[in-house]
């Protein structure tokens, strides 16, 4: 059993997250359907037919309590989730500080977003995600800056973004991570409105993307979940959730990439 650090408080969501005491093993994690099928290298991706209840959570009091307090905030139209098994190189059985470290700051990259395909829809085809991703120093001056580094990983830490979406417009973004001894996990928030050409289809502040990194045994447990309150205009809750479930394909692929890179692959 691995005791996990206490007292969180997630800032973005103002919720408080007690202490938690877990096996770090797949069974104890999620269920077994789910685990035959991630093991057989797929990745499970669906949109929640109640945006209210997750469905593919892991069994985790951190990243629940995290996801009933983003509802309770934004009370969401649309959720999609997915999970994903990243296997460590043979032999390992948790990750070291020195892999746990190097996999933080590679996620904390967010100038590596930048080009990433992902399919579209309503292009019938592969389409870029971020034309531009970059950290920015404040939300009100935008001023570039390099992707943060830490060689310890803090327990909280909040970065701002400008990421041009190809999709969505060009908006700014603050990108929450939070480490303890088994979890990383960072929580996008949209800072500006979000449009789809013209039409505003989603307020500032009614997006969380969440995605938790859980330390498996010989496993990491990858789980996302994209949050949003969009407004009530025909064919467009589809179209958006739709959107987001691809983006979390690419978001999968991104992170894989990252996590082969901090394990030497």
């Amino acid at each position: 059993m691995k005791y996990l650090f206490l007292g969180i408080y997630i800032a973005l969501t103002g919720v408080f997250l007690v202490p938690d005491v877990f096996s770090d093993a797949l069974d104890d994690l999620i269920a077994p359907s789910r685990k035959a099928a991630l093991l057989a290298g797929e990745s499970i991706t669906q949109l929640a037919k109640n945006p209210a209840v997750p469905e593919l959570s892991p069994r985790n009091a951190q990243i629940q309590q995290l996801t009933a307090g983003i509802i309770k905030e934004i009370n969401p139209t649309i959720l999609t989730e997915s999970l994903y098994l990243y296997e460590k190189p043979s032999g390992a059985v948790s990750w070291t500080q020195a892999e746990k470290a190097a996999l933080y700051n590679n996620i904390l990259a967010l100038s590596t977003l930048k080009g990433l395909q992902y399919y579209s829809v309503s292009h019938k085809g592969m389409r870029t995600f971020f034309e531009i991703s970059q950290v920015i120093d404040d939300p009100s001056t935008q001023k570039p800056v390099n992707d943060p580094r830490r060689s310890i990983p803090p327990l909280s830490l909040t970065v701002y973004a400008r990421q041009k979406d190809l999709t969505f417009g060009d908006n700014i973004y603050q990108y929450d991570y939070f480490a303890s001894e088994n979890t990383l996990t960072l929580i996008q928030r949209n800072l500006t409105g979000m449009s789809i050409g013209i039409v505003p289809v989603i307020s500032k502040h009614m997006v969380r993307s969440v995605v938790a990194v859980i330390d498996a045994e010989e496993y990491l447990l990858i789980y996302s979940a994209s949050f949003a309150k969009t407004i009530s205009l025909p064919g467009f809750k589809n179209r958006i959730g739709q959107s987001f479930a691809n983006r979390a394909e690419a978001i999968l692929g991104w992170f894989t990439k990252q996590a082969d890179k901090a394990f030497g692959r």
